[in-house]
């Protein structure tokens, strides 16, 4: 059984979906302990536990030790499973942790998957919804993978209420990918969207982080409205996703929530100059994509290598994880807050030598 320090690193829910995808891809028991020992609430909180029992659903895995304030459990995986999945994290937990999660786990599932979670589609510290549709899929697509995620219903903090519906089929393998330059930007695209909140809102979003994209001498950016009228039940909310694709095949991209208080404009230029700040390196992925492929690459067919405009915590601490659970080595990294290359061999994988025996 492999034993995993939740509180290496950020010391947060990483961790945690980092090893769980991992292990159950590998079908390697683990125990996690001291989850998230330095937070203000130490242990395991309810949003993480439609996370952990979303994929322990989906590979038959058995679970000791899995409740709220838990700092420690075991994961065994078993026999999985494709089909359609319905998970309801409630209140706004974050959708796209939750598919952080199960992502990887789909890549080697044999017939088609279908999950539809309700949850929050765009809220703090975490990837926006059209973040995944923009930048994390198109990036995965490079690798073989096939995923599509769609939004039936925007949901914000506190409330939460959103819908989304992920679909995957399997692939044989995952390839390798190789990339070092970031090439030339061809174009600027991006989402402004509001619920319950004039349009105007996400037309002023859109509008400010037009002028700071322009003002860096970057194309006009294509940004669509996306305006949903205020539902029941539902709380308001807004916020911006920007990406610039570029000559060498890659999208990179930046955001920004919407808060009470804080003006569109605000909104809109801190995601323009975000944008801008990935662009100033030439890594050819931005810094939360740089460790969100981890684990992918890490599964992968043969050497990847790929740069990333800036080396966070996040990134050192998936690493760390990955090479503990998939045993794979990373060969270099670089230093926290610059530019940085990630290289390793993955452990190649393939569909048809996908056991269902536990191991490690």
């Amino acid at each position: 059984m492999i034993e995993v320090d939740g509180s290496f690193g950020e010391g947060g829910g990483q961790i945690l979906r980092t090893t769980l995808a991992l292990a159950a891809v590998l079908n390697r028991e683990v125990r996690i302990y001291n989850i998230r020992a330095g937070r203000s609430e130490p242990g395991l909180r309810p949003q993480h536990l439609t996370a952990v029992r979303a994929i322990a659903e989906i590979c038959s895995a058995s679970l000791e030790g899995l409740e709220v304030g838990s700092t420690e459990f075991v994961f065994r995986p078993g026999t999985r499973k494709s089909g359609q999945f319905r998970f309801d994290i409630g209140t706004a937990g974050s959708i796209t942790l939750v598919l952080q999660n199960l992502m990887p786990v789909f890549t080697f599932l044999r017939g088609r998957v279908e999950i539809d979670i309700t949850g929050g589609t765009d809220v703090k510290w975490s990837p926006p919804v059209d973040y995944v549709r923009l930048v994390t899929l198109p990036t995965l697509a490079k690798m073989g993978y096939q995923g599509t995620l769609q939004v039936a219903r925007r949901g914000y903090y506190p409330k939460g209420g959103g819908k989304a519906r992920f679909e995957a089929v399997t692939q044989t393998m995952l390839n390798p990918i190789t990339e070092l330059e970031r090439g030339e930007v061809t174009k600027v695209i991006g989402v402004s969207h509001s619920l319950g909140l004039p349009r105007h809102v996400a037309e002023r979003q859109a509008a400010a982080a037009e002028r700071v994209v322009l003002e860096r001498g970057l194309p006009a950016p294509q940004i669509a409205i996306d305006i949903s009228q205020g539902e029941s039940g539902l709380g308001p909310g807004s916020g911006i996703v920007l990406c610039a694709l570029t000559s060498r095949g890659g999208v990179l991209g930046a955001d920004c929530l919407g808060e009470r208080g804080k003006p569109a404009e605000e909104v809109g230029s801190t995601a323009g100059k975000m944008l801008v700040e990935e662009l100033d390196s030439n890594g050819f992925l931005d810094r939360h994509m740089g460790d969100m492929i981890i684990p992918y690459m890490s599964l992968a067919e043969g050497i990847s290598e790929i740069s990333v405009t800036c080396v966070t915590q996040h990134t050192i601490t998936n690493v760390k994880v990955a090479e503990q659970v998939a045993g794979v080595h990373f060969d270099s990294v670089g230093e926290i807050g610059q530019a940085g290359r990630l290289r390793v061999k993955g452990v190649g994988l393939r569909s048809e030598e996908y056991s269902v025996s536990p191991t490690g």
